[in-house]
């Protein structure tokens, strides 16, 4: 069984799981050993053989066309971006093309960032290593990277850094999102070595990760607001927009602007320079 297939079984089972029997017009049976569909249900609401399922969540290399691809991911109530996770898996999809950097080199990332400036950007690829970032970002998030890490890296940052942890006043959701951005990366990247020693890593050092990670769990590019408590200027209300980089496919260009007007007064006083002052 490859990993890409052991994670397409491990997806589908997270996702029967989160489907009640009454969501799809089912009776509840009374007591059931685990939540969620039975296989044997999933599969008739398909319309697809009981076993040809079994296998598919079991992992087993079996051919799975998208018309049936897409009734499983109809009766399991899959977002958008959950059933491209599902045809990615199930290797239903087109092979990506490959990475061309004709249209753009890495080596203007700096001055395109810079030029960003005194909005914060960072660009990372889709672990979230950070590749190029501004002096806005670096000033505005200082405090969130003091602990030695073997790369600079956002999401670890975030979850392993006690000053982040602080100041990002909506944690509690800003945390499962870019996991599940992540999951939605890792589709892709089933098997390499460096992802999967990454991931081992952080799930192993870092329990809430591992119980985010477990639930399986895909999410969308969505703009989104950041609330920051900066020790000098205060609460800050700044709009995440991620940009692709066409020409670099593993690439995302992330820019943080001020949500209101208060924030926009206030950005200024978050930048180093002007605090030592």
């Amino acid at each position: 069984m490859s990993a890409q297939r052991a994670e397409l079984g491990e997806f589908l089972k997270a996702r029967r799981a989160r489907v009640a029997p009454e969501d799809v017009g089912l009776p509840s049976g009374g007591r059931r050993r685990t939540p969620g569909l039975r296989r044997e249900e999933l599969a008739l609401l398909a319309g697809v053989g009981v076993t040809w399922y079994t296998w598919l969540e079991q992992g087993r290399p079996i051919n799975a066309s998208g018309q049936v691809l897409d009734a499983v991911a109809t009766t399991l109530q899959l977002t958008p971006v959950e059933r491209e996770h599902l045809y990615r898996l199930a290797e239903a999809t087109p092979v990506r093309l490959p990475r061309t950097t004709d249209c753009a080199s890495e080596t203007v990332f700096d001055e395109i960032v810079a030029a960003l400036d005194p909005l914060p950007a960072v660009i990372t690829n889709t672990r979230f290593d950070i590749v190029r970032a501004n002096q806005a970002y670096h000033d505005l998030f200082h405090d969130w990277h003091q602990l030695p890490c073997i790369h600079k890296n956002l999401l670890w940052c975030i979850i392993t850094e006690p000053a982040a942890r602080e100041q990002l006043l909506n944690y509690d959701t800003e945390v499962p999102y870019l996991v599940g951005r992540l999951r939605s990366a890792y589709g892709e990247h089933v098997g390499d070595p460096d992802w999967e020693t990454d991931l081992e890593r952080l799930q192993s050092i870092c329990p809430e990760f591992a119980q985010l990670w477990s639930r399986h769990e895909v999410a969308a590019c969505t703009p989104r607001l950041r609330r920051i408590l900066n020790p000098i200027a205060g609460e800050l209300h700044l709009t995440v927009t991620e940009l692709a980089v066409s020409a670099h496919p593993d690439l995302v260009l992330y820019v943080e602007t001020p949500a209101d007007d208060e924030t926009r007064a206030k950005l200024h006083l978050t930048r180093r320079e002007a605090t030592a002052r």
